[in-house]
């Protein structure tokens, strides 16, 4: 009975131990197929600007949050152990070969073997299972030797045995040989230390890290855990049986100041406290890849990190974002959730769970224990409501009040949604329900709630229900719109419908909700209150400010008065509790929430519970808030690419652990056929990756910052020769923003646009203004030959113009004296005519006195005496006539008459008259006539006139006298 009773005891610890906590941390599983690397992890180390990096079965592995890399060994070997020296170089150790990651001048981590550094006997060696930095050395363990590397010299130390661990804690390098124990590296020198030790034989140590103080926390394989002070060695209790008896521990580590990390091979990972009780057990079944861990590590932000047998799994135990699943199996959807009388119940797709409340744990997600389910609960539970001090479920088969985990039927019709109490005095007497099929009205007495029938004139689903301050029930359909229904008279209650006709952006997708008092719908356009003086829906002014027209689709008021919201497919809270609202996003949920069916229940601060579909979420908001880590973001890789790709820079400048500042002597110099750049950045805060957000610029190309988003590349093609610096930095959702981050580089102008290019262009410029000068001078010189001619041309036209222009002149000149002169001869011509009837008279005096002389009268009488004086008086008339005619015939013909006076005086009166009717160039007919005499008179007068004047024969009178005259008009030379 004894031997049973012990047995049944330990067997009670064990299953106390068991149980696990009911929030479990996000885990993220990062496979081979992610990491495309081995399968075996064995060592984990983080740089100072958050840089993962794991010992590899194919190499060294690094993670930045976005992107894997992979480095091999030279010979291609597992890579079994790595550490970050003091001067920030990568060791890393494998088979055959040890030595250093640094970056080469591009960035990119090479290896560099430190094997060379060997004499000849110690240059083979089994896998390097251990690397220690200590102080300004590095001390790197395999099974043979020990080497310690100080100023590019190896020290060896070989083994008296075999050398089965290598550690450091608390400013003690401690390593076991097994045959000599521990023994500790002092001057030079391993030496035993412990003087008292309760370790077991055949024990073999696998870690050892600080643990307080003055103290360290020892972990064998299998023959427990002990805690090192000074030179003496204890075990480490545990507050019930060991649980890890039949366990191969090959790591642990301190998660925090009280609890620790403990890493199996068959049962994953325990968080065990320093009073030696486990809190928490993660393995498989809460979401790891596989049981068998390796290594663990503790990151900067106190996050955890698993290096499997297979595969890498992050823990993200220091957030305040729990995820809770009441069934292991069926992971159902996350509906309902309530505390109520010390026990938290839950609703899910699979029915109604319960579990007792621990007063004295502050954070519900810390509660210990496994969800139990309530009986005949199986199937849909939609809603937990407290009314009246009662528990109601609102299930898929009914109404139920719940009372000692079991279920009293109130209406078993049909499907239920939510209880509210009908007068804002409660106990109330009339708690409506929402079903279905519309409103039932159950009546409360004596703790028990009776089925009253079904509100009369309303038949519709009331899944989103509300009362308001004067006894209005509001009901939202999904895809019909907003009931008003007027309870004042109860037996006949008035029911109106609101659409968009009425204010709303649409009939669908109207979510109804009571928030700060207020009746409130969330559409899909914003969230619309109800105006009572226009009774329509408008948008309401108080939550346009926080929502503006997004896509709302839950609200939540908790006790401070934060308002919990649900937009799109993302959970927010618009927090009320300092000086101005701020609006928090909480990215790790985002699409993990029930759609149509969303729930949240605020509890307490540190309390905030989100149905998921897979279960539910836990928040401790006032922790999450708290949660600000340091964000800071780096470039892990530029590339340029043409025809083909070239890597500029691979992400470090100097060690791995430097500053992400460019050195000046860091800029790039680009060739122009490599304008084309691909830019890769990311943040290493991997517990909020997916709350991170990135805005970069170019500078000398961006005008501005772009937009945040969760873009972790860009691309910019075909730059111009110049200068640039790419500029990002980096945000979380809490508002935490990181300083920036830039890379300078610049475009080298392509051949055509250098200095010796400029250069030739100058030259071949002065040369072409030099032919262009000559061209232009023998230009100017046959243009001023064209010009000579041509004013020689032009003054020969002009010379001719001028002729002609006199020419012309002369002949209107000539025109006009011709004009002049054929109005003299008309002059001319009439005085011909007044000689003429001279002639006449003449004639006539003839004729008459040879009329009187055949009359006889010799005497005659005195009338024709008077007669006869009359007639000549008239002819000497006519002699003033000739004097007249003898003035303008010299007008007319230049002096023609003095010119002939001149060169002939001798000529009388009468032949000066001949002349003068020769130069007219009359006829001998009408010289006749104008002389009165015959023809033949006239031809006796030209011949002695030509006698006179000494005219030969053969010379015409009129050309002779022609030619006198011209004679005679030319001017005569000075003596």
């Amino acid at each position: 009975m004894r031997v049973l009773f012990s047995s049944f005891f330990v067997w009670l610890c064990l299953a106390v131990q068991a149980q696990n906590t009911i929030g479990i941390p996000d885990i993220i599983n990062y496979s081979r197929e992610a990491y495309n690397a081995g399968t075996q992890n064995r060592g984990i180390v983080q740089d100072r600007n958050g840089v993962m990096y794991f010992a590899n079965y194919e190499g060294l592995l690094s993670f930045d949050g976005n992107y894997w890399k992979s480095y091999p060994l030279p010979n291609k070997t597992v890579v079994r152990s790595v550490a970050i020296g003091k001067d920030n170089r990568i060791y890393a150790g494998g088979q055959d070969d040890f030595g250093y990651f640094s970056p080469d001048k591009n960035g990119k981590l090479t290896f560099t073997s430190l094997k060379k550094l060997l004499s000849g006997k110690n240059y083979n060696f089994s896998d390097i299972w251990n690397i220690v930095p200590y102080g300004n050395d590095v001390f790197f363990l395999c099974r043979e030797k020990i080497f310690q590397l100080n100023n590019n010299t190896i020290t060896v130390y070989p083994a008296v045995s075999d050398w089965l661990f290598l550690g450091e804690s608390n400013h003690q390098l401690i390593a076991q040989d097994g045959k000599n124990g521990l023994l500790e590296f002092r001057d030079g020198l391993w030496t035993p230390f412990l003087k008292a030790s309760a370790l077991p034989p055949g024990y073999l140590v696998t870690c050892i890290f600080p643990f307080g103080k003055d103290s360290s926390f020892v972990c064998t394989v299998n023959t427990g855990f002990y805690i090192l002070a000074g030179n003496t060695m204890t075990p480490f209790r545990f507050a019930a049986a060991n649980p890890f008896t039949n366990e191969r521990v090959l790591t642990a580590i301190a998660v925090n100041k009280d609890w620790l990390a403990i890493g199996t091979n068959l049962d994953g990972a325990y968080i065990v406290n320093r009073q030696g009780e486990i809190i928490q057990n993660l393995s498989r079944k809460e979401g790891l890849q596989n049981n068998n861990i390796l290594t663990l590590f503790l990151d900067k932000s106190k996050n955890l990190w698993m290096g499997l047998d297979n595969g890498i799994d992050f823990i993200a135990y220091n957030n305040a974002i729990k995820h809770i699943y009441p069934e292991k199996l069926n992971e159902g959807l996350g509906y309902t959730s309530l505390v109520y009388n010390k026990e938290f119940f839950v609703g899910t797709s699979n029915g109604l769970y319960s579990l007792p409340i621990d007063e004295q744990v502050g954070d519900l997600s810390f509660l210990r224990g496994e969800f139990k389910s309530i009986p005949n609960t199986k199937g849909s539970t939609w809603g937990l409501s407290e009314v009246n001090g009662n528990l109601l479920l609102g299930h898929h088969d009914g109404a139920f009040q719940i009372k000692d985990d079991r279920l009293i039927p109130i209406n078993g019709h049909t499907a239920h949604w939510t209880f509210l109490p009908f007068s804002n005095v409660l106990p109330s007497s009339l708690v409506i329900a929402g079903s279905d099929v519309g409103i039932d009205l159950l009546r409360y007495e004596n703790n028990h709630f009776t089925f009253q029938g079904s509100l009369p004139g309303y038949n519709t689903s009331s899944q989103f229900m509300a009362i308001d301050n004067n006894n209005t029930i509001w009901v939202a359909h999904p895809y019909r719109g907003v009931y008003r229904i007027d309870m004042t008279d109860s037996a006949h209650p008035r029911t109106r419908l609101y659409t968009e006709k009425d204010g709303l952006p649409s009939y669908l997708k109207n979510h109804l909700f009571k928030v700060k008092n207020h009746i409130v719908v969330a559409t899909e356009k914003g969230v619309y209150e109800y105006n009572p003086r226009s009774d329509a829906f408008e948008l309401s002014p108080y939550f346009k400010g926080f929502f503006g027209e997004r896509n709302i689709r839950h609200l939540k008021e908790d006790a401070s008065g934060n308002i919990w919201f649900i937009e799109d497919n993302s959970l927010g809270v618009v927090d009320l509790s300092g000086t101005q609202p701020e609006i928090i996003y909480f990215p790790e949920l985002s699409g993990k929430v029930v759609a149509d069916f969303e729930h949240i229940y605020p509890y307490d601060k540190g309390n905030i519970f989100v149905g998921a579909e897979k279960g539910f979420y836990h928040i401790n908001y006032e922790e999450y808030k708290k949660n600000r880590y340091p964000i800071q973001v780096r470039i892990r890789s530029v590339r340029a690419f043409g025809k083909m790709d070239s890597l500029l820079f691979a992400g470090y400048y100097g060690e791995v652990g430097d500053s992400l500042d460019q050195p000046a002597n860091a800029a790039y110099r680009i060739s122009n056929n490599w304008n084309s750049l691909h830019f890769e950045y990311t943040s290493p805060l991997y517990s909020a990756q997916s709350s991170i957000t990135y805005s970069y610029c170019l500078k000398g190309f961006d005008r501005d910052w772009s937009a945040w988003s969760k873009k972790t590349e860009k691309e910019y093609t075909n730059l111009p020769a110049g200068s640039y610096t790419f500029q990002v930095k980096s945000k979380s959702n809490l508002g935490n923003e990181s300083t920036v981050t830039g890379y300078s580089f610049t475009i080298l102008p392509p051949w055509y646009q250098t200095t010796w290019a400029y250069l030739f262009y100058a030259l071949l410029f002065s040369g072409l203004v030099y032919l262009l000068y000559r061209w232009q001078r023998n230009l100017f010189r046959r243009q001023q030959r064209r010009h000579e001619e041509e004013q020689k041309r032009l003054q020969y036209l002009h010379q001719l113009e001028m002729e002609k222009s006199e020419k012309e002149i002369v002949k209107l000149r000539n025109e006009k004296l011709e004009a002049e002169i054929e109005h003299k001869n008309t002059e001319l011509a009439s005085t011909a005519m007044h000689l003429v009837q001279k002639g006449e008279l003449l004639s006539n005096v003839r004729d008459e006195l040879m009329r009187m002389k055949k009359g006889g009268n010799g005497d005659g009488s005195p009338d024709e005496l008077k007669k006869m004086l009359r007639i000549l008086g008239e002819e000497n008339k006519m002699d003033k006539d000739w004097e007249q005619f003898a003035i303008h015939f010299d007008k007319v013909h230049s002096d023609f008459l003095q010119i002939l006076k001149s060169a002939y005086p001798a000529l009388s009166a009468h032949e000066l008259k001949l002349c003068a009717y020769l130069r007219m160039n009359l006829s001998s007919k009408e010289i006749a006539q104008l002389e009165n005499i015959s023809t033949r008179g006239v031809e006796i007068s030209r011949y002695r006139l030509r006698k006179k004047l000494k005219i030969p024969t053969e010379t015409n009178l009129f050309d002779f006298l022609m030619e006198l005259h011209a004679a005679g008009a030319r001017p005569k030379p000075d003596a």
